[in-house]
């Protein structure tokens, strides 16, 4: 497993060493996988934009509503920019040896964590928690 883990992390800084994993494939594909890895970069991008927003703008909120739910947006964030870039190299590894691509539950965890602030933000507002 810790193996695993520290070949799977080379190959985040060095995805030359990608070429020694089985046949090249269509570059079609590999340029599609590199559009999915941007997509992700972006959401993570907004997420942090959401993180800063709430903690800079949302000053009608009690400090501890608004920490959380900035905390937890860049912490969303993180992740998904750390997935991004293992979700690549994972996909790529996959296609040069004929696998099928990996499953992955960080979307679905994303989603719930995004949510999550979303409806804790809801809750302050509704609840009437917002700190004057």
């Amino acid at each position: 497993m810790r193996d695993r883990i520290s070949g799977t992390l080379r190959l985040w800084f060095s995805p030359q060493r990608l070429r020694e994993e089985g046949t090249t494939p269509d570059y079609r594909f590999s340029l599609a996988n590199e559009r999915t890895f941007l997509a992700w970069i972006r959401t993570s991008l907004a997420l942090v934009a959401g993180g800063i927003a709430v903690d800079q703008f949302l000053t009608g909120l009690r400090w501890g509503a608004r920490t959380t739910v900035a905390i937890v947006l860049l912490a969303g964030a993180a992740l998904c920019a750390v997935r991004a870039v293992n979700h690549w190299v994972r996909c790529e590894r996959a296609m040069r040896r004929g696998e099928d691509l990996p499953a992955s539950r960080f979307p679905v965890l994303l989603a719930t964590g995004t949510a999550a602030a979303a409806v804790l933000v809801i809750a302050v507002v509704v609840l009437g928690l917002a700190g004057r």
